[in-house]
């Protein structure tokens, strides 16, 4: 087996995978090395009870880049990302309300519950959009250093004050004003109906450690509405045969390009000698030696466990200490062996394809909250319920169904540890929730797996569950992503980088991370750029 490359990756998630695939793309010889006896990190598809296909960990797309999916011709590859159902998101009294994509059953849907706040559907989502549009410019853009005074940098801010002043100045103050408030603070603007705020305010807590009166949210909110699904931007996707087909897809991408992957390869440290990196050494005592070594670990993960201490900078390693990634969430995956019913919706209801939420108003999500804050886990949890099966064939045997399960609020630590008895009881819970609007949904139970922060990860290896690699907040953003410095994924020796979700643009299964950090790999070593830039339409 070889022991001489061009470039390692270590970790084999889609970040890694897509980094790799470019380096390869860029005429690299490229091995990517994964701890695990599977690829996908988090995005993956894995049989866990015989007939059923677990999307275990990330379970929904849309922030994955158009172009690098054209790019790496994914669709040749075996990928296919459809639209879904929209979310119905149920009330304790029976109540109910649902997203349409078609704007005029949205209206009606909102109108419902309130004539007021189907009014200010069309400036939220106008106000909305127009800070994604704004921020998906970025998205494949290397941040710049606002300390530099180097022609690239310089161009770089040059760029971002176009696009804020193309904004007109009256937007610049009101997104700066966006970007430090609450999802709450935020909703209250434009809606006055609990059930309202509560479905748009969802998507600011997802994988947070915050609750949705904590200032900054509003971004959370922002960051999982500005994906596209065909063009469709704030749309979301399922991809057939679960999400390990994107991480499949990816695989076949690199191996189309030359490059190589090797799993069971846990790392045990990345090799330096007089500054400059010389390979990896794995825990098996091997040693693999190439020029070129990238992270898709997280930057904690990184700089505190799989570098030496004397290989990086005092302050740096401080950095990666005091790095915000608090382990805020859980899964739930079962197996079904019918269609669970919801009495709250008609029979053969085109909403019964489509994802559920089980919390009605924004004070029950803050309580949520405040359980978490407490170490424990929440007794009256967010639940988001997706459905892929009810679409997709090849993931459950006629009749039979999968559900993913994401709950806020879960602690990474609880007193005295997690042990499987704790885990089983957070199960319980979530269980008992769903059963409050799905009276038969426990007898359909064929297989459940549960994982809290502590299974996530000792599996996947993101520290504490975290599954943004790094909390989104405005200190952990653009060039201060992951931290202040060190932005442009290049790491403190030569020839070390990173490409995780720990990086600009964060977490979401979008392969930027990984197809920015192979740009700037590929500009360092004078190669052409293979890596899309910038890929809004104007």
């Amino acid at each position: 087996m070889k022991n001489r490359y061009d470039a390692i990756v270590i970790g084999a998630g889609h970040n890694g995978l897509t980094n790799a695939a470019y380096l390869a793309k860029g005429g690299l010889d490229v091995l990517v090395v994964e701890k695990n006896d599977y690829i996908g990190g988090a995005a993956v598809s894995r049989e866990l009870h015989e007939g059923w296909i677990y999307s275990n960990c990330s379970y929904v797309c849309s922030l994955l880049r158009q172009s690098i999916h054209r790019d790496l011709d994914l669709t040749r590859h075996g990928l296919m990302i459809v639209p879904y159902s929209g979310t119905t998101n149920f009330a304790r009294d029976g109540n109910y309300i649902a997203e349409f994509d078609d704007p005029a059953l949205r209206y009606r849907e909102v109108r419902r519950h309130s004539l007021r706040d189907a009014d200010a559907m069309h400036r939220y989502e106008t106000d909305l959009m127009r800070y994604a549009k704004l921020i998906r410019h970025f998205l494949l853009r290397t941040p710049a250093d606002p300390t530099s005074f180097k022609s690239r940098d310089l161009g770089e801010l040059l760029f971002m004050a176009k696009k804020f002043a193309g904004m007109g100045e009256e937007q610049v103050y009101e997104f700066i004003r966006f970007m430090t408030m609450s999802a709450g603070d935020y909703l209250d603007e434009y809606f006055e109906n609990d059930l309202v705020k509560a479905l748009f305010s969802t998507s600011s807590i997802i994988g947070t450690a915050l609750g949705v009166y904590s200032p900054g949210t509003a971004y959370v909110l922002l960051h999982h509405v500005m994906g596209d699904v065909d063009g469709a931007v704030g749309a979301w996707g399922l991809a057939r045969g679960g999400m390990g087909a994107i991480s499949n897809a990816i695989a076949g991408a690199l191996r189309e390009h030359g490059g190589d992957i090797r799993t069971n390869a846990p790392v045990q440290q990345i090799m330096v000698s007089n500054g400059r990196t010389t390979g990896v050494a794995l825990e098996s005592g091997e040693e693999i030696h190439a020029d070129i070594v990238v992270s898709n670990l997280d930057p904690k993960r990184t700089f505190t466990g799989i570098m030496d201490r004397k290989d990086i900078p005092a302050d740096l390693r401080k950095k990666a200490e005091n790095f915000k990634i608090r382990g805020s969430s859980g899964k739930v995956n079962i197996a079904l062996t019918g269609a669970p019913d919801f009495p709250s919706l008609p029979a053969g209801h085109p909403l019964q394809m489509g994802s559920f939420q089980f919390l009605d108003s924004m004070e029950r999500m803050e309580r949520a909250y405040d359980d978490w804050k407490h170490g424990r886990w929440s007794d009256d949890p967010f639940i988001e319920m997706t459905q892929s099966s009810m679409w997709d064939p090849t993931i459950a045997a006629p009749g039979h169904y999968f559900v993913s399960c994401f709950i806020q609020y879960c602690p990474a630590e609880v007193e005295g540890g997690w042990t499987p008895d704790k885990r089983d009881a957070f199960g319980e819970t979530v269980i008992d929730q769903i059963c409050n609007y799905s009276p038969n949904f426990r007898d359909l139970i064929a297989h459940m797996e549960v994982r809290t922060p502590y299974e996530i990860e000792n599996e996947i290896g993101l520290t504490e569950g975290n599954i943004f690699q790094g909390e989104l907040t405005i200190d952990q953003l653009m060039f201060n992503r992951p931290f202040p410095g060190y932005s442009q994924y290049r790491g403190p020796v030569k020839g070390m980088y990173m490409c995780g979700s720990g990086t600009h643009p964060g977490g979401g299964v979008s392969s930027a991370c990984g197809a920015n950090s192979a740009r700037e790999i590929l500009r360092d070593l004078k190669r052409p750029n293979v890596v899309p830039e910038d890929d809004v339409d104007e």
